[in-house]
């Protein structure tokens, strides 16, 4: 008798990468610079990957579909995320050095396969069936992406999207349409008002309670707030846990992850919020945005 998989809970689509993470500079090296630390890791990371290890370390039965290397493969089954590869063998798997202080990061990035990822991402997702899916990377066609998340809303499925800072998005045809067609928009506050085209934070605060159902803008170590305009009406914040960070490589990837919890759980937009601002404060404990996750019982 064949045994019936659980519905997954949470199903994250979007790009991988292989982190290799300089923390701990005392400053951004300069032109020609040689700066040293004692504190270098090499991790699995991307929104995608991130977020589902997130959600999965709080006990979410989650899946990720992405281009992985079998190093991260591996890495996150023993996380016991399923793990949809639409990576060929041949092909190169992405990788990020990542820079950091404990208040700022730059990156220099290899993309690899990612540059391919998007057109295989639609099949692999027809198959997955969840209660949410976070998509976490910059569609080139958005008005394709508008269309299926359409079919999802109309399957019972909730979606989000964190675009990162990405504003060849803006270019793409259907930006607006896909904003208004997922149930959360994940930005930082510069994104926030890179993509509403706004420089006052009230203004760009306006173009999201009116272009998008739920926004959520985390805002570091001021905390976050979620803004939806009628019929919702929701203006909400709640503040960061105060942290010694080492490493904030992937911290709003990880919010992303406690937040969904949040949600997925039924609880009020604060919580999630507060949810979301201690699993993303937890985060920045390590290097990499994996190995300080929290679980469940570790939630205050």
């Amino acid at each position: 008798m064949l045994q019936r998989v659980p519905r997954l809970e949470l199903l994250t689509v979007g790009e991988a990468f292989q982190d290799l993470i300089f923390a701990g500079l005392p400053h951004m090296p300069r032109s020609g610079e040689e700066v040293r630390t004692a504190r270098f890791v090499s991790t699995i990371g991307g929104g995608a990957v991130i977020t589902a290890a997130a959600g999965a370390r709080l006990g979410l039965r989650t899946a990720v579909i992405s281009g992985l290397s079998r190093d991260a493969s591996r890495a996150l089954r023993r996380e016991r995320i399923r793990v949809v590869n639409v990576k060929r063998p041949a092909e190169a798997h992405a990788v990020t050095v990542s820079m950091s202080t404990t208040s700022d990061r730059s990156f220099v990035t290899f993309n690899g396969m990612n540059d391919r990822l998007e057109s295989r991402l639609p099949a692999a997702l027809a198959r997955q069936r969840a209660a949410h899916v976070h998509f976490a990377f910059a569609p080139a066609r958005c008005d394709r992406w508008a269309r299926i998340v359409g079919r999802l809303r109309a399957r019972g499925v909730t979606t989000s999207w964190d675009f990162g800072w990405n504003p060849s998005v803006l270019a793409s045809a259907g930006f607006g349409g896909l904003v208004a067609g997922v149930d959360f928009v994940f930005v930082n506050e510069a994104e926030a008002s890179m993509y509403a085209g706004a420089r006052r934070r009230a203004a760009a605060v306006a173009y999201w309670r009116r272009s998008a159902r739920n926004t959520v803008i985390k805002l570091g170590s001021h905390g976050s707030r979620w803004v939806a305009g009628e019929p919702a009406g929701i203006d909400v914040t709640a503040p960061a846990p105060r942290v010694r960070a080492v490493d904030t490589t992937g911290a709003g990837d990880a919010f992303n992850g406690g937040f969904l919890f949040g949600l997925l759980a039924g609880r009020s937009p604060r919580d999630c919020l507060r949810l979301g601002n201690f699993v993303g404060a937890r985060s920045t404990l390590a290097a990499g945005g994996v190995a300080a996750l929290p679980r469940r019982n570790e939630l205050p």
